[in-house]
């Protein structure tokens, strides 16, 4: 190292040894090139646009370096790797007396000139020696951080550069960008997600707006491509679309923002369904995969291996979280250990996002790369195989719930339906708009078979949309399938006070089973019409086909079917004044369900117990099965269920002249059960319970103050809420 150079970096001149001479024998001019090249301390280029968000991965990443000497940056193309470590160096030069250095390879496709890309980058000149040995020599007594872009390709030999400096340069520390991890000891890896984005089940304000970094990349983006742009009440819903459909990717939703030049809002948000088309306008300054969205993610793919490549072409066909077993049903023509190994391998090269749920483990595919895959799909003419197996293995996942419903199993099922809701709309999707009758019946045992679950989660709108568009299908045939799904359908129709449809999907069902023979479908269009007659108020016929659908369901053993019937009877029995058959049922629910270890039923069973009792005048003994009605609330996730009981720990706090709480109650039943469709008062015989316990606390409390009350109960979500109620009064 010369005099000159020692000076710029802040050390003082020694005497040149060993191979310090040899770069001391450079010529003036090379020596000057040098000296203009180190003299910023870095070659970081300046920022030209603003730089939105990261500030949580800004901070992890800041926080690896005082334990690592490596981090390295991953995530899929477009996700802003680049830009969040450039950020990082910048906000990191003060660390490093000796600078912060940049090397890119993008556009690096020969491996053999990698080290010499790095040394030109920290102003080197490779001569007669190993350039990796000249690096090293000029690394080994500096502190400085050298930042290497773009990585993936070109992964073996930035791996090996890594460790030889990070085994001999104890003060240089390393940040790579790259689409998979280097795996090479001391390396901590931060994945870089997608920018934030409102949940899709949120719609949020449009001061709020800007607190999602997606939103606000766009918004910014947007103005440099439209000067006066900005978000409003008009346009706020269509960004927020945008900003969904593309992932909260940078780099499609810059290409995005870039199309407003030509068109209005509306028309990209409608244009995103394909988007590789649509996306092509980028920045001409940027590496060329940059420039439109399809050849960033076709750079991605054709860094996959073949298996790779088939994999991801295979769990394209997913929707939402892709599980293990079903990945392996749809893949069934790769050897399961080649698929797990694979599986692995495209979480390393962020094609697949790992994902933990409780105790499961599953894997997500970004809407942007599973696009490409079906693409691919569709160019080799496997996709609609693809789909075929993926219903075929989902059709079997269902009817394996169905049947081990009654189960100690049972939470399981409803937390694995309920991560797979996406799945489970696509496979009946396929079978719905297949023309073969084998798909069209395929519809209907699906979503007939869906029902214990739409009702444990009281998606009570959604078991009703997925059983019409079933019964759609075409030709009508008289079939037990069809039956069940009518049957279905009127209970969830009754549950959300539509008897009209209930009563016209009834009558369907009971013209169907005129003209076949199976004891089975009599029986359940019998409990059908035993239900809407018990909605309906008419107590002594709904206990009457409901016996007489009991009969039937208890020979053929249908345990299932067996405790809904006698929990529904139950409540005909109670209503009707009948207080000890009524208690009777119940008692049999919450025997046959305690020994297998069933919940939803004994759920209902603890509350129609509560109701008979209280009706008796034990407060005390009905608070106690609301309470433990409760606690299986909490654990199944039944909005409705846990509606019912705010209602009746209302009246009970009402009658205790607890009038603060009643209220709270009260708002948080009514809030809670319109949220699914449906109402805290199911039956009109229980309505007079209601009005007293509302005017006595209206009487109490003032209209004022019950109304603040109330809607502080409204606020509730169900948790908070019965974390209220659960609180001794």
């Amino acid at each position: 190292m010369d005099v000159d150079e020692m000076a710029l970096l802040g050390e003082q001149p020694v005497a040149p040894l060993g191979r310090r001479d040899a770069v001391s024998t450079e010529s003036t001019e090379d020596t000057g090139r040098r000296t203009a090249r180190q003299s910023r301390a870095g070659n970081l280029p300046l920022e030209l646009t603003s730089f939105v968000g990261r500030q949580v991965e800004l901070s992890d990443a800041k926080s690896m370096f005082d334990t690592a000497r490596l981090v390295t940056l991953t995530g899929i193309g477009g996700v802003g790797k680049t830009r969040l470590a450039l950020r990082l160096a910048a906000d990191l030069r003060k660390n490093f007396p000796h600078g912060v250095w940049l090397a890119e390879f993008g556009e690096v496709l020969d491996e053999s000139v990698l080290i010499d890309v790095i040394a030109r980058a920290l102003g080197l000149r490779t001569g007669h020696t190993d350039p990796m040995d000249e690096i090293v020599q000029f690394l080994i007594d500096r502190k400085l951080l050298i930042v290497l872009d773009n990585c993936e390709h070109v992964i073996a030999p930035v791996a090996r550069f890594a460790e030889t400096v990070l085994r001999t340069c104890p003060e240089v520390s390393i940040l790579t960008t790259t689409r998979e991890p280097l795996n090479i000891a001391g390396e901590s890896v931060l994945r870089v997600p997608s920018l934030s984005t409102p949940a899709e089940d949120h719609e949020p304000a449009l001061m709020a707006s800007p607190n999602y970094d997606a939103v606000a990349l766009f918004e910014e983006r947007a103005a440099d491509a439209v000067p006066g742009f900005e978000l409003s009440d008009d346009n706020i819903d269509t960004v927020v679309q945008i900003c969904r459909q593309l992932d909260g990717l940078p780099l499609p939703l810059e290409l995005a923002a870039a199309q407003l030049r030509a068109m209005s809002l509306t028309q990209i948000a409608q244009r995103l369904t394909d988007r590789y088309k649509l996306l092509t306008h980028g920045n001409r300054a940027a590496p060329a995969r940059q420039r439109t969205l399809l050849l960033c993610v076709e750079w991605s793919y054709d860094l996959c291996s073949v298996l790779e490549q088939q994999i991801w072409i295979n769990l394209s066909v997913f929707v939402g979280i892709i599980e293990l077993d079903a990945a392996e049903g749809v893949c069934e023509e790769i050897d399961r250990d080649e698929l797990l190994d694979g599986i692995f391998s495209l979480v390393d090269k962020s094609i697949l996002i790992r994902e933990e749920h409780g105790n499961a483990v599953g894997f997500r595919m970004l809407e942007t790369i599973r696009e490409f895959g079906r693409v691919k799909a569709r160019e080799s003419g496997d996709h609609a195989k693809l789909r075929r197996r993926h219903h075929d293995w989902y059709r079997q996942l269902v009817l394996d719930a169905e049947s081990d419903w009654i189960s100690v199993r049972q939470l399981e099922w409803i937390a694995r339906l309920g991560r797979e809701q996406s799945n489970l709309r696509e496979a009946i999707e396929f079978a719905v708009l297949e023309s073969d009758e084998r798909m069209n019946g395929s519809a209907l045992e699906i979503t007939a078979a869906l029902f214990p679950f739409w009702l444990s989660r009281n998606l009570l709108s959604e078991g009703r949309f997925w059983l019409d568009r079933a019964l759609e299908t075409r030709p009508v045939c008289a079939s037990a399938d069809r039956v069940k799904a009518l049957y279905a359908n009127s209970v969830l129709a009754e549950l959300q006070g539509d008897l009209s449809a209930g009563s016209n999907l009834v009558s369907q069902g009971e013209l169907l089973v005129a003209e076949m023979s199976d004891p089975v479908s009599d029986a359940r269009m019998a409990h059908a019409r035993g239900i809407l007659e018990l909605y309906s108020g008419n107590m002594l016929p709904a206990s009457e086909r409901l016996e007489e659908a009991l009969q039937t369901f208890g020979e053929h053993a249908d345990v299932g079917v067996r405790v809904w019937i006698l929990m529904m009877l139950g409540l005909a029995y109670e209503l009707g004044g009948n207080n000890e058959r009524a208690i009777a049922c119940h008692n049999e629910v919450l025997r046959i369900t305690e020994a297998r270890g069933e919940s939803v039923y004994r759920s209902y069973s603890l509350w129609g117990i509560g109701i008979a009792v209280l009706r008796q005048g034990d407060a005390v003994r009905a608070e106690q099965c609301m309470r433990e009605c409760l606690e299986f609330c909490r654990l199944i996730d039944e909005p409705l269920v846990t509606a019912l009981c705010l209602e009746v720990l209302a009246w009970i706090s009402g009658r205790n002249s607890d009038f603060d709480r009643a209220a709270l109650l009260l708002g948080a039943a009514e809030s809670l059960g319109s949220a699914v469709g449906s109402s805290p008062l199911l039956f009109e015989e229980l309505r007079s319970h209601h009005t007293e316990c509302e005017a006595s606390a209206r009487s109490s409390l003032g209209e004022r103050g019950f109304r603040s009350r109330h809607r502080k109960g409204s606020r509730l979500g169900a948790k908070e809420a019965i974390k209220l109620a659960l609180i001794e009064s």
